[in-house]
């Protein structure tokens, strides 16, 4: 099993118990991936995170509870852009007709080396730049 990228969606449900079976398939995969040190994830998916696990969940994390996922994910696989990541998003995003945030997380997961990226966001079973795009929910 090769690296694979997390989109802030998956995580959001991983840590959300109000979110039910999402919730339960977003944890199995989360764990199994931690476990396996196959865990991806970007900067920006970090900031995502955060950002609507204090504030835009059903439930939302306390501050410091997130401060603490946050510092775990430190620990897996992760991508920081610089400039030239932003350039090369952009023109993603018009080749593919993504949004550029979308655009971001998949440059992202190639710069990892990821071969998949689980989101549900994106069509899956489609490749982007040799990336994968897997949703954790689909039957």
């Amino acid at each position: 099993m090769s690296r694979q990228f997390l989109d802030t969606n998956v995580l959001l449900y991983a840590y959300d118990a109000s979110a039910g079976e999402r919730h339960e398939r977003a944890a199995q995969l989360v764990l199994r991936l931690a476990r396996t040190h196959h865990a991806a994830i970007s900067v920006q998916v970090m900031q995502e995170f955060y950002v609507n696990a204090v504030a835009k969940i059903a439930e939302p994390m306390a501050p410091d509870d997130a401060l603490a996922r946050l510092s775990a994910f430190g620990r897996w696989y992760v991508y920081s852009p610089l400039p030239g990541d932003v350039t090369e998003a952009a023109r993603l995003a018009q080749r593919h007709q993504l949004s550029f945030w979308d655009a971001m997380v998949v440059h992202s997961a190639g710069q990892l080396g990821c071969g998949v990226l689980w989101t549900e966001d994106l069509n899956p079973g489609q490749t982007i730049g040799g990336v994968t795009i897997r949703n954790p929910f689909a039957d």
